[in-house]
């Protein structure tokens, strides 16, 4: 009866310790991600970026697959903002 009682009171107390913790880290996690998130300097929307894109690769003279591929990785960059 006894080891019931103590092995029921050892679950109660790691209950309550991991229930601490994740209070802790759950007020760090919001002291970290306070405020207004950094603004990305020269991103474009998608439409933006792809008339830049197609301004860019008008003329070339490429495969399609090619020029897909190359879009992409322009639309992505100017979406970035780089």
């Amino acid at each position: 009866m006894t080891k019931l009682l103590s092995s029921i009171a050892m679950a109660g107390l790691v209950t309550v310790a991991l229930s601490g913790t994740s209070q802790a880290q759950e007020r760090t996690f919001r002291k970290m991600t306070a405020g207004e998130p950094a603004k990305l300097q020269g991103a474009m929307t998608q439409s933006q970026a792809r008339r830049a894109c197609q301004q860019e690769m008008a003329g070339a003279r490429e495969s399609k697959s090619a020029l897909r591929s190359k879009m992409t990785i322009c639309m992505n960059g100017k979406m970035q903002g780089n």
